[in-house]
């Protein structure tokens, strides 16, 4: 607390003031942090509002884009790797952050017609996760910088795997050209 009184310059009386524990404290920056998750998603609605294919897309750029600019990685993550206390109030505030950011993922990937759109979900979760990790040991250099390439690829994916047979079909037939006489 001495630390955080001092960066904020201000004393620790002022902080306890405000924030009656480090774990009051705690949770209001995870609050903060879901609130700025939640402004991201509302800005890509607004942006593609007939269009969650872009909002998908969107979302991962706006990710990538944290995940190179910012070396200290996101703050949940963080938080859940140091509270490993069970039934710690911020850890629990994590959980249910995360699982509602993976149910807003997978809700977007249903409504842009994926076919396992959990399992799209998951498989960007898991990659976002890793660019951070990966950003944090390798840099803004090494393979979180091809985090949007890479997740466009899976997207594009998971497309044209689950796409409907007759639209696959009809989609052939008009790459095809005129049939021959």
């Amino acid at each position: 607390m001495d630390a955080i009184a001092e960066a904020a310059g201000t004393n620790k009386m002022t902080l306890y003031r405000h924030f009656g524990s480090k774990d009051d404290l705690i949770l209001a920056c995870l609050a903060k942090a879901a609130s700025e998750a939640d402004r991201v998603w509302g800005e890509l609605e607004k942006a593609h509002p007939d269009d969650t294919l872009a909002q998908l897309k969107g979302f991962v750029r706006r990710v990538a884009e944290c995940v190179v600019a910012d070396g200290r990685g996101c703050d949940m993550s963080n938080a859940a790797v140091e509270l490993s206390e069970i039934g710690h109030p911020a850890r629990r505030v994590v959980e249910e952050f995360k699982a509602a950011q993976r149910a807003r993922l997978a809700k977007l990937c249903e409504d842009a017609g994926i076919a396992q759109p959990k399992l799209l979900a998951d498989t960007l979760s898991l990659l976002i996760e890793g660019a951070r990790v990966s950003r944090l040991s390798l840099g803004a250099e090494g393979p979180s910088a091809r985090l949007v390439r890479m997740s466009e690829l899976i997207i594009a994916s998971f497309a044209r795997r689950h796409q409907r047979p007759s639209a696959a079909v009809a989609s052939s037939h008009r790459s095809a050209g005129p049939k021959p006489r």
